[in-house]
C-alpha cells in the first residue's frame, strides 16, 4: 500500500488543502464526490466521460469538505520515448486556480505515481504532461522546472509543450 503522505520534502506547502491519494482506484465515497465536482465545474459533457476518467484518478484536493482539484493519469507509450509513461492531467475548480494548488497536486501525484511504479518494477518510467494552460506556458519557459524535475522534451501532436519527469531508479527497457 502506498503511503498517502508520501510527499517530497521539497513540495510547496498547501496549508489550506487536504490531499487524498486515490491511486490506483478511488474509494466509492470519494468517486461520488469527484463526480459531483466534475459536474459542478462542467469538466465533462456526460456521465460516460466521467466513468471513463474515474479509474485514472490519482489524487484529489479538498478545501474543507469540497473537492477543489483532481489529478488523473493513464499509461501511454509516446513514440518520442518508446517506453510507457503516465500521461498526467489535472483539473482545478475555478475558485481554486492558484499556482500553489496546481504545483502541490502535481508534486504529490508525481510522488504517488513514482512510489507505485517502484513497487511494481516500473511499468512506467515517468510522468508526462502536455502544458495546456497558457498562463503557465508563458511563465514557465525554462527547459527544466527545478522544483518538480520536469524537463521540456518537445511538442505534442497538438502543438503543446511536452514535459516529462522520470522516476528515480527507472531503467529503459530493451526494445527487442
Amino acid at each position: 500500500m502506498i503511503d498517502a503522505s508520501a510527499t517530497p520534502a521539497h513540495a510547496a506547502p498547501a496549508r489550506r488543502f487536504r490531499f487524498v491519494a486515490d491511486w490506483p482506484a478511488p474509494a466509492a465515497e470519494d468517486a461520488e464526490a469527484i463526480r459531483g465536482f466534475w459536474r459542478r465545474e462542467h469538466a465533462f459533457n456526460d456521465e460516460a466521460q466521467m466513468t471513463a476518467r474515474l479509474p485514472q484518478v490519482v489524487m484529489h484536493a479538498l478545501d474543507g469538505d469540497e473537492v477543489a482539484a483532481v489529478s488523473t493519469a493513464v499509461a501511454v507509450t509516446p513514440p518520442i520515448f518508446g517506453q510507457p509513461v503516465y500521461y498526467y492531467r489535472s483539473f482545478v475548480g475555478r475558485k481554486w486556480r492558484t499556482t500553489i494548488l496546481v504545483e502541490s497536486l502535481l508534486k504529490r501525484s508525481q510522488a504517488l505515481l513514482g512510489a507505485f511504479a517502484r513497487e511494481r518494477d516500473f511499468p512506467c518510467i515517468g510522468v508526462l504532461l502536455e502544458l495546456e494552460n497558457a498562463r503557465f506556458r508563458k511563465r514557465m519557459r525554462m527547459p527544466v522546472w527545478s522544483r518538480t524535475g520536469f524537463v521540456y522534451v518537445g511538442r505534442s501532436g497538438r502543438g503543446l509543450e511536452y514535459r516529462v519527469a522520470f522516476f528515480g531508479g527507472a531503467t529503459l527497457k530493451d526494445p527487442s
